[in-house]
């Protein structure tokens, strides 16, 4: 059972981590359209997942920031950047409009909580996801895992970066 903290304060997350270097687990999720997309909706590309608690709070509002400009080193139609949360899609299109950030993909996980249950990331205390990135390859092979022990702390992005140049 993997944990982490929300400011000192242990949290229970639901399910396991994926392993790096196994086949991904599929999920179902919601665009900004409330169409639905799985993993395969994202077939041959390099995905950069993020799963944050909510884009409407200062620290997940910057690491999508900070992500977005960092995948402007690597704009090719072979990545793509994707935000998953608990908040609604509407939501998600209104933060990405408010803030500029045109080069990512939300999905909500709000409906069936699939990608937040199936890759160890749902918080069974409150229902959100955990802070986590994930580098998943064009053969949907998880390259890379961090997990941010402190809900309130941002990612290591130079780890993130690194690990990206090596896919």
């Amino acid at each position: 059972m993997n944990r982490v903290t929300l400011r000192g304060n242990p949290l229970i997350l639901e399910g396991e981590l994926p392993e790096k270097g196994k086949s991904a687990p599929s999920f179902i999720a919601l665009d900004e359209n409330f169409s639905l997309k799985s993993l395969k909706s994202f077939e041959g590309k390099i995905k950069i997942i993020s799963s944050v608690p909510s884009l409407d709070t200062p620290v997940c509002s910057t690491e999508t920031k900070k992500i977005s400009e960092m995948m402007k080193k690597f704009e090719s139609p072979e990545y793509i950047f994707i935000t998953i949360s608990m908040d609604l899609p509407f939501a998600q299109k209104r933060w990405c409009g408010a803030n500029g950030v045109n080069n990512v993909i939300t999905l909500s996980d709000f409906k069936d909580k699939s990608f937040g249950k199936n890759y160890g990331v749902l918080i069974k205390e409150n229902g959100l996801l955990a802070r986590c990135v994930f580098i998943i390859d064009k053969d949907d092979i998880i390259r890379y895992i961090q997990l941010v022990p402190e809900i309130s702390s941002e990612p290591d992005y130079s780890d993130i970066e690194e690990n990206l140049k090596k896919i």
